[in-house]
C-alpha cells in the first residue's frame, strides 16, 4: 500500500504535537506546593472575577494558580456579593485572610505571601 508522502508525514507532525502537549500538561507549576501551602496554612485570598488586581495576583502564579486558596466574592452572572464575603466584611479585593492578619485591596508579592504564610517559596 502507497501512502502520500505529505500525508505521512503531517501524521507524524499531529502525533509529535500530541505528545508534547500531553506531556506539558502533566508536567507540575513551580509554585504548586506553595499555593497549595497556603490553603494548608488556611490563607485564602477572596477576590472578584472582573477585578484586574486579583487577576494579577493569579498571573503571578502562572499554571499554578489553579492550587490557590481562592474564594469568590461575587455570585455568578451578577455583581451581587456573596453571603461569605458579606459576612467577612470584603469590600475591597484582593483580600488575603491569614490566621492572624488581613490585607485588603492590595497584590501582594510572592514574598510577601510567604512571610505572611509561613510557607516557603520553592
Amino acid at each position: 500500500m502507497h501512502v502520500n508522502p505529505f500525508i505521512r508525514a503531517g501524521t507524524l507532525v499531529v502525533l509529535c504535537l500530541s505528545a508534547v502537549s500531553f506531556s506539558a500538561a502533566d508536567k507540575p507549576g513551580k509554585l504548586d506546593g506553595f499555593a497549595r501551602c497556603l490553603g494548608e496554612k488556611k490563607a485564602a485570598m477572596y477576590g472578584a472575577f472582573y477585578c484586574e488586581h486579583c487577576k494579577e495576583q493569579k498571573d503571578l502564579f502562572g499554571d499554578s494558580a489553579q492550587y490557590l486558596p481562592y474564594v469568590e466574592c461575587v455570585e455568578k452572572g451578577t455583581r451581587k456579593i456573596t453571603e461569605e464575603c458579606k459576612a467577612l466584611g470584603i469590600r475591597k479585593t484582593p483580600t488575603w485572610i491569614f490566621e492572624n492578619d488581613r490585607i485588603e485591596g492590595k497584590v501582594l508579592s510572592l514574598q510577601e505571601l510567604s512571610q505572611k504564610s509561613g510557607c516557603r517559596l520553592p
